[in-house]
């Protein structure tokens, strides 16, 4: 499988459409990521928060995100009512969902109460800022699928500067729990990525990397090329 996941954080409902059309126009790409921020827990709010009568109707016209018979969306939920928001996106066809620790007061009865929920089609990832301590997410590794490491200071934000302190929590991390999947989301380049990879890293999150580039095909293709033995 791919170790690219593309990311997209959408300003508008067309924009979204836009950008994911283009991703599953590059055959390696097999999962995309949505940012979705809610102006609270980082600003600033990304839509549906912008819009969020226009989320809404796409559920109740029961439209489905693109391409589901061969794509995986994974929704990266940067708010705090995150337990409420996966809802309209699970509508839409969405089977992975990235809860970040510092948006819960309780973050074991948060993860508990999703999975009463949602457990039975959905896959759950704790994601990490920059600066917070692994002690953090300890307590609910066995509740989740996957881990992500924020690899910018400023998240909500595409195309900030990679920050080298997840390199440090990567390697601390894998040591700790080298069975549990890890990706990177933030600044990842060509030369970080690397890195990334020979520390353990299973996928790396990509937005404004491809998103940039004058053809977007290559770019995947060049982090591709740096797979290792991790890669999945």
């Amino acid at each position: 499988m791919s170790i690219v996941v593309p990311a997209v954080l959408p300003t508008s409902r067309e924009d979204l459409l836009e950008k994911l059309a283009l991703f599953a126009r590059i055959s390696s790409v097999s999962r995309i990521q949505i940012d979705v921020v809610d102006g609270r827990f980082v600003t600033p709010a990304s839509w549906p928060y912008t819009a969020p009568a226009e989320l809404q109707a796409m559920v109740k016209r029961g439209e489905m995100l693109p391409r589901l018979d061969c794509l995986e969306y994974e929704i990266d939920l940067m708010s705090l009512d995150a337990e409420e928001a996966a809802a309209s996106w699970l509508a839409l066809g969405a089977t992975r969902l990235t809860f970040h620790a510092e948006t819960a007061t309780d973050l074991p009865q948060q993860l508990a109460a999703t999975r009463k929920k949602y457990g039975s089609v959905v896959s759950f990832g704790l994601a990490l800022n920059i600066a917070s301590d692994l002690a953090l997410i300890e307590p609910c590794l066995d509740d989740i699928e996957y881990v992500q490491f924020m690899g910018i200071a400023k998240i909500g934000r595409q195309g900030q500067p990679f920050d080298r302190r997840v390199f440090e929590k990567v390697h601390v991390f894998r040591n700790r729990h080298p069975d549990i999947p890890v990706q990177v989301d933030g600044g990842v380049s060509l030369p970080s990525a690397r890195q990334l990879i020979a520390l353990g890293v299973t996928n790396l999150v990509v937005g404004s990397g491809i998103l940039k580039a004058k053809n977007p095909s290559e770019a995947v293709a060049a982090f591709e090329n740096l797979q290792g033995p991790y890669g999945v």
